[in-house]
């Protein structure tokens, strides 16, 4: 509801005056209260992939939704990208077999050599995945109706993907880039 109508919730830190629409804004919350407040890495130990989507749905709903989209931009517009990430489980299937890949090519969780090789293997493996996933079933083109949806999904699988496999921020950005650039191949567009 906060979200989608942009409503005040009476948290964090005071933004500045000039962004501030009333006190202690959700935009206020710094980033380490941000990473304080998500424990998911504590009560899923055994399970980085659903820690981290916990993390990416946590962040889509206050960055995205509310910070970007109704903050910055002035509409509601982002409430329908940033939805993707936490409200199914489209985003969480991409992740899991993303995990599957690294175990099976790559010897597990941190074990990939950083090297650009790697990162192209595994986010476009992952994205080829979802890409045929989304052709296989129709549901998941109406769950994710817009091109950005899914480029999005895609993007955030292999990135997080790209991250497990080899324990380094940089290269699930890159896998998140790799992403970007096998889906426009594949698909000749992106939104």
């Amino acid at each position: 509801f906060a979200a989608k109508h942009a409503g005040v919730i009476q948290m964090a830190d005071i933004l500045p005056a000039r962004r501030a629409r009333g006190p202690n804004e959700p935009g206020g919350i710094k980033f380490g209260h941000f990473a304080d407040m998500i424990q998911a890495d504590r009560k899923y130990p055994n399970d980085p992939v659903k820690a981290t989507l916990e993390v990416v749905g946590a962040g889509a709903m206050l960055f995205d939704q509310i910070w970007l989209g109704s903050y910055m931009s002035g509409g509601v517009g982002f409430t329908q990208y940033a939805t993707a990430a936490y409200t199914d489980n489209i985003l969480d299937d991409y992740c899991y077999y993303g995990l599957d890949y690294i175990k099976s090519k790559h010897g597990g969780l941190g074990k990939a050599k950083h090297t650009q090789e790697v990162i192209n293997d595994i986010a476009t493996e992952v994205t080829l995945y979802g890409m045929e996933q989304y052709e296989q079933y129709p549901t998941t083109l109406e769950s994710h109706f817009g091109g950005s949806q899914r480029a999005s999904v895609l993007a955030a699988a292999s990135g997080i993907s790209c991250s497990l496999a080899t324990a380094n921020s940089n290269a699930g950005l890159n896998g998140w880039y790799m992403s970007m650039l096998a889906h426009k191949e594949g698909w000749s567009r992106l939104g």
